[in-house]
C-alpha cells in the first residue's frame, strides 16, 4: 500500500477493467474536452506533446481527434503508433493517463461525422478539406485519479480531516484496462 494511504480509513481504489474502464474513459474525456497527446519520436518543436481536443470516445473505448495530413503527428503516429494520452478535469480532481495505439484514418464519412464548424479555424476549406484525417487511438491501459463524490464533498472532508487529525479522503484511483 502506498505510504500516503496507510491512515486512509475508506476503499480508495479501484482497478476497472471491459465496461467499467470504458465508462470511466468516457465520462473523464468528454468533461475534460481535451488532453495532451503524445507521440513518440517527436519531430517538431513540441517534442511529440501537443494538446488535442477529444471530438468522440465511442462506445469501445476508442477516442477519436481529427489532424491534418501533413502534421508531425500523423507522421509520427505513421512512424510509431504507440502514443500517451494525460486528461485533467479540474484543478484538484480527475486526472487520467492512458496508454494506447493511434492509427491515421482518411474515411470522409467518419471525418464529416467527427466534424464541428468551429475547426474551420485549422481547416479553413471546412469540412471537406483535403488535408482533413481522423486518428482513431484505441486504449491498451491507463491509471486514473478522481475522487468519489465531487469536488465539494472533497473539499469538506479534507477540512474536517486536517481539523480533526484524521484521514478523511474522498479520493479514489485505479488502473484501467481495455
Amino acid at each position: 500500500m502506498d505510504s500516503i494511504n496507510r491512515n486512509q480509513p475508506e476503499q480508495n481504489r479501484l482497478d476497472l477493467s471491459g465496461q467499467g474502464a470504458v465508462q470511466r474513459l468516457k465520462d473523464m474525456a468528454d468533461d475534460a474536452d481535451s488532453c495532451f497527446f503524445v507521440t513518440q519520436g517527436g519531430i517538431g518543436p513540441s517534442r511529440g506533446v501537443r494538446p488535442m481536443s477529444v471530438r468522440e470516445v465511442d462506445d469501445a473505448g476508442q477516442l477519436w481527434f481529427l489532424s491534418a495530413s501533413d502534421s508531425h503527428k500523423n507522421a509520427e503516429i505513421a512512424a510509431h503508433p504507440a502514443v500517451k494520452l494525460y486528461f485533467q478535469q479540474g484543478a484538484h480532481s480527475g486526472f487520467l493517463e492512458l496508454d494506447g495505439y493511434a492509427e491515421v484514418i482518411t474515411d470522409r464519412q467518419r471525418i464529416k461525422e467527427l466534424w464541428n464548424f468551429m475547426l474551420k479555424t485549422w481547416f479553413t476549406e471546412g469540412e471537406d478539406d483535403p488535408r482533413i484525417t481522423a486518428i482513431r487511438v484505441i486504449p491498451r491501459q491507463g491509471y486514473y485519479w478522481d475522487n468519489k463524490h465531487g469536488d465539494a464533498v472533497a473539499g469538506a472532508k479534507v477540512v474536517v480531516g486536517a481539523v480533526l487529525g484524521k484521514t478523511l479522503d474522498d479520493s479514489i484511483e485505479g488502473r484501467l484496462s481495455f
